[in-house]
């Protein structure tokens, strides 16, 4: 059993770490992008719109049942061929592409669970007062969820971090393709790999630490 290189390791610790930005970009985006269309996917799921609520439930069904990794190459490689316009599609952006629909999927139903855990009285309260459903959506019940939901939806966007590791596949040089990169030249596969893995592992503690400050101020508003 040979000993580890820790001044490989420790050499390619910046090289790994210059690509953090651009993991945490991806991540960020996908976020933000999967957010809004799990929201509105969660309000039909809710309101069960005639026709539309089939198609919602297809797209859900399909981006849950796939593999990311599967998603990720038929956005990238597969619908080019198909689609003549998305050829000119970057490898991040169909990154973020497929973290977004992959991930709404997932999101939409634990906002719908969301929306489902708030209180009657509050439905009851905003129409009352003569809130339209839109209104009594977007301030009183929506907000009311997000505290609910935020637990779930940050293991997400930790999960989504992660995820961003298969953008090495479509060509984009992250943080696991900057790894592949300097194993393939140095063939210490096993250093290169350790190096990435502890990256990881400290970016996911970091944003851990940052869920259970925001859980505790999300219940510290509500609480009475």
């Amino acid at each position: 059993m040979r000993a580890l290189d820790l001044d490989y390791m420790l050499g390619l610790v910046p090289v790994i770490l210059g690509y953090v930005p651009l993991t945490l970009l991806m991540a960020a985006a996908g976020m933000v992008c999967a957010l809004i269309l799990a929201s509105l996917l969660a309000v039909e799921r809710v309101a069960k719109v005639p026709v539309l609520d089939w198609f919602v439930v297809l797209f859900i069904s399909f981006f849950r049942g796939t593999p990311l990794l599967v998603q990720l190459f038929l956005f990238y490689y597969g619908l080019p061929q198909a689609l003549s316009f998305l050829t000119k599609v970057d490898g991040v952006t169909a990154t973020i592409m497929g973290l977004t629909l992959h991930f709404a999927a997932y999101m939409a139903e634990s906002i719908r669970a969301a929306i489902a855990g708030v209180d009657r009285s509050q439905w009851e309260a905003a129409q009352s007062i003569g809130m339209t459903q839109g209104q009594m959506m977007l301030r009183i019940i929506l907000p009311q969820a997000a505290r609910i939901a935020a637990p779930t939806l940050v293991n997400y966007f930790i999960d989504m971090v992660k995820g961003t590791s298969l953008a090495f596949t479509l060509g984009v040089t992250e943080m696991m393709g900057a790894a592949q990169k300097e194993a393939a030249g140095s063939f210490l596969y096993f250093e290169a790999y350790l190096v990435v893995a502890m990256v990881y592992w400290v970016i996911v503690e970091a944003l851990s630490q940052g869920q259970k400050r925001l859980e505790t101020y999300l219940n510290k508003a509500f609480a009475r």
